[in-house]
């Protein structure tokens, strides 16, 4: 999951990462008791055997592979599926051999397959950056599910965890990767995590845990597909260059979850209008939820209002914004009663902000007179501040429904279920890859759409979906569609796009209308990337 700070600040940057000391083995300290020491050492080394005990302790020491295997049955469609489940830690290596990280993962593949050559592979991640991948494995993809009341409330303590009928097991292996520092991934000791903690650096260990998994488990002619939600949308639009570019392995669909894609559509900042702009639909979708609209827009239906919004924004809103303080008084008086309406804000606020709302700012005004603040995520859910002042909400409403019943899940069904024994904490999200490093980014705003271009245009099969939720204010459907509307893709290329929309927010999956029509969609995208409709 992703939060912006900034132009590229993370909302749960929790704290910055304090870099443990390297570690020192003692064999390299100054031998105690003066020469006599070492002589005696020196002595030592003379031994016919004694080096190879030390070999074989580094040898013992060295992380190995690890997996615990169950077997299980589900049923979809009303058909059994009976899989595997696998999980458990692969060792990522340099090139000379040496441990650098143990990347934790889970799969669930179909039994009975007897050519995986015709069973896809599907690789599935969140983002963050510093999220774990229980969102999509437990809310959306995965043979169980979390589940979530459908009326925007909370669920009351203990949790329940239930048979996922939308699973896409029976058409596709899946692979859920926890990227180094979040799950149970962890840098070797030894290793500093910051060599995994920036874009470049995941793209270089996420892209090799692919290549080990899909080597080692014998599916490289499986067709592969890639499933990223929020900065994982980043992240697999840079793996299908890096995974091509790398180790010459092409995909057969990327499917983009409520993604960031270029941050410059959802970074806020001064001189950078454009979020303003792209945010105003997602205003209006949260607006109409709350019955907060003008009285003739209320009654409208929300496509059809989101589509009246979408057209005042990229008309009349985005030419007043070109103007800047060159816009005249009797304009800007009209585009700000415009904006007031399509918001569900006061025109007198609109003006004293400039015409330009920022996301939190509308979190905590929308709904001020009821003393109420909306959620980022999902901007159905509300809750309450210490007081109704100020212009930001305390915490996103929609994140505290889910993060509670998500841990419990996933932590009980890891070691109840799946059979995993590990005692590290379980890190669903965590602020410990902060900060995190932009790289080539650091002067200009993250995008990886040129990348999606390049491997789209290369690779003419690669097919994309694209899931967006009417509700999401961390990452509005009008800011993922500016971003696939400026791939500069030739024409025949565009009809391997799908672009779908969903009544729900940055996890459309959590409400059951919406994960019903994602789950018809999705399977259709999957026959289509497989040649198997027109």
């Amino acid at each position: 999951m992703y939060e912006p700070m900034n132009a590229f600040r993370v909302f749960f940057c929790l704290s910055l990462y304090l870099i443990l000391p390297e570690f020192i083995p003692a064999a390299h300290a100054m031998p105690p008791h003066g020469e006599k020491a070492a002589e005696k050492e020196a002595k030592t080394e003379d031994r016919p055997g004694e080096g190879k005990k030390d070999d074989d302790k580094d040898k013992k020491d060295e992380p190995k592979d690890t997996t615990f295997v169950t077997q299980h049955s589900t049923t979809i469609g009303g058909k059994e599926i009976k899989y595997t489940a696998t999980a458990g830690k692969l060792v990522m290596k340099d090139d000379e051999g040496k441990a650098k990280a143990t990347i934790f993962f889970i799969a669930y593949t179909k039994d009975g397959v007897s050519d995986l050559s015709q069973r896809p592979v599907t690789f599935a991640f969140n983002g963050g950056p510093g999220s774990s991948s229980v969102w999509l494995h437990l809310g959306m993809l995965g043979p169980q599910r979390v589940k979530v009341p459908d009326d925007a409330s909370q669920s009351p303590p203990p949790y329940e965890l239930q048979a996922n009928p939308h699973s896409l097991l029976d058409i596709t292996d899946l692979v859920f990767i926890d990227p180094v520092s979040t799950g149970f991934s962890r840098p070797v000791k030894g290793e500093k995590d910051d060599q995994f903690h920036g874009y470049h650096e995941d793209l270089e260990s996420v892209g090799q845990f692919i290549h080990d998994y899909v080597t080692k488990y014998g599916r490289w002619r499986s067709p592969k597909f890639l499933i990223g939600e929020s900065y994982g949308g980043l992240r697999a639009a840079g793996l299908s260059g890096y995974l091509r570019e790398r180790y010459n392995m092409t995909l057969n669909g990327v499917l983009l979850i409520s993604p960031a894609i270029n941050f410059e559509t959802i970074g806020f900042a001064f001189g950078n209008d454009l979020p303003y702009i792209l945010f105003v639909p997602g205003y209006t979708a949260a607006a109409w939820y709350h019955k907060a609209l003008p009285g003739d827009l209320q009654a409208l239906s929300l496509e059809e209002v989101v589509k009246q919004a979408t057209a005042f924004a990229y008309n009349e809103y985005t030419l007043a914004m070109m103007k800047g303080q060159t816009l005249g008084e009797q304009e800007r008086n009209a585009v700000a009663e415009k904006l007031a309406r399509f918001t569900g804000l006061t025109k007198e606020f609109v003006l004293q902000s400039k015409l330009r709302i920022d996301m939190q700012r509308f979190a905590k005004e929308l709904l001020r007179g009821r003393s109420k603040v909306i959620g980022r995520y999902d901007s159905r859910y509300t809750s309450t501040d210490a007081d109704d002042a100020g212009e930001n909400p305390e915490d996103d409403a929609s994140a505290a429904a889910v993060f509670g019943p998500f841990t419990a899940a996933i932590n009980d069904y890891l070691r109840n279920d799946l059979k995993v024994s590990d005692d590290h904490v379980y890190e669903i999200i965590t602020g410990k890859v902060q900060p995190w490093n932009y790289g080539r980014y650091l002067s200009r705003y993250p995008d990886a759409t040129d990348t999606l271009r390049q491997s789209m245009s290369q690779n003419p099969y690669l097919k994309l979906f694209v899931a967006s939720g009417y509700y999401d204010l961390a990452t509005p459907p009008a800011t993922v569609k500016y971003s696939v509307d400026h791939l500069r893709l030739p024409q025949e290329l565009l009809k391997n796009i799908d672009h779908q929309y969903y009544e729900g927010g940055h996890m459309m999956y959590i409400y059951e209308p919406a994960m019903t029509k994602l789950r018809k969609d999705v399977a259709a995208f999957y026959e289509r990337a497989l040649g198997r409709r027109k």
